[in-house]
């Protein structure tokens, strides 16, 4: 017992010497200390952004616009402008504050605001793939038709700091921020495309995307309100169990879809150190590229060589072709395209 007195005296004067030293060395800053803006505020905030006002409809169409063209281009740049104007994220955080505190007029309005404010996106992007009349699908788009877990936790982690960005004046200017790491508008830029090209699998993931970022956002949204006390647990209980279902019935082919991603990234691991470091082309020639892709007869493994000394004869690329399928143990299908390659262009006749 006496030891014990002994350790929790030390653990008392340790504690008091650093309560010392931090108010000591942390000057006088409790007045920068941020509360929650007050209900009524915060209310008031929430209530106009949720509003499917004129400058709403402008601002996300000119926001589709740029998105759709920036997918059609594949312009990263050009994408992330158009997330940062598009002005969806008010009317979810508006929807999770409203399950939070149980107001079902503001639930509904800004639920209206948010469909209407898809279908606008939508129907933006369908017209001006259309006008366009481009039709390839670039590696931005491609990117937003195979949503994982991963984008589940992004969308959560993204709602949460939008929900404590409205709820504090001071960290108000990282709004913009969450705006591009959920990215709203693309996904429906990419529904567009889908539609206007016929394209199923297109729309399709890239809804599920879509509902993924909505059902991500509102969960968290709402958690982060609950607590920081705007409204109650009993309140917001119909709303955060229909959340929960969503996110399960969401975390099924989200899972399968990272499941797929996982193995094709170790199968692609897998090809390149075997034609790095065991393929019987390495002899007489330098890989400079490898690129591999699925198909439904099995792989297909592209390579760029660069061949110094002889070219590569017949009976060397079916030795590599006979050990590829050996070491992976499925069809393989080997494309091989030799540097260097002479071009030559003649000008038309007069």
């Amino acid at each position: 017992m006496a030891s014990r007195r002994r350790v929790l005296k030390v653990l008392a004067g340790s504690r008091r010497q650093l309560r010392k030293w931090w108010w000591s060395n942390s000057g006088d800053w409790r007045w920068l200390t941020s509360k929650p803006i007050p209900v009524a505020g915060l209310n008031r905030l929430l209530w106009r952004e949720s509003v499917p006002s004129l400058s709403f409809v402008v601002m996300l169409t000119l926001s589709s616009v740029i998105s759709t063209l920036g997918l059609l281009a594949g312009s990263t740049a050009t994408v992330i402008g158009a997330m940062i104007i598009a002005p969806l994220m008010g009317p979810i955080i508006g929807v999770a504050y409203a399950i939070a505190v149980a107001n079902r007029r503001l639930i509904k309005r800004a639920g209206l605001t948010l469909v209407f404010g898809t279908l606008v996106a939508v129907v933006s992007a369908t017209v001006i793939c259309y006008m366009t009349g481009l039709r390839t699908l670039t590696e931005e788009i491609i990117l937003r038709t195979e949503p994982t877990l991963i984008d589940l936790a992004v969308a959560m982690a993204a709602g949460a700091a939008g929900a404590f960005a409205k709820s504090r004046k001071h960290v108000a200017d990282s709004f913009p921020g969450v705006a591009i790491a959920v990215a709203l508008v693309p996904p429906l830029s990419v529904v567009g495309i889908g539609i206007a090209l016929g394209n199923e699998t297109v729309w399709m993931g890239a809804t599920l995307l879509y509902i993924t970022n909505l059902t991500g956002i509102i969960f968290s949204g709402i958690l982060i309100f609950l607590w920081q006390e705007y409204g109650s647990l009993q309140r917001a209980k119909e709303g955060i169990i229909a959340s929960v279902v969503m996110i399960v019935l969401l975390g099924v082919p989200l899972g399968l879809s990272l499941q797929n991603l996982l193995v094709q990234s170790n199968l692609r691991q897998r090809v390149r150190y075997l034609v790095r470091n065991e393929l019987p082309l390495l002899d007489q020639s330098d890989i400079q590229a490898i690129a591999v892709q699925e198909q439904t007869t099995g792989l297909l493994i592209s390579l760029e060589v660069l061949t110094p000394n002889a070219p590569l004869s017949p009976v060397d690329l079916e030795a590599s072709q006979r050990f590829l399928e050996s070491a992976l143990q499925r069809p393989v299908t080997l494309s091989v395209r030799v540097i260097p390659v002479q071009e030559f262009t003649l000008p038309a006749s007069p």
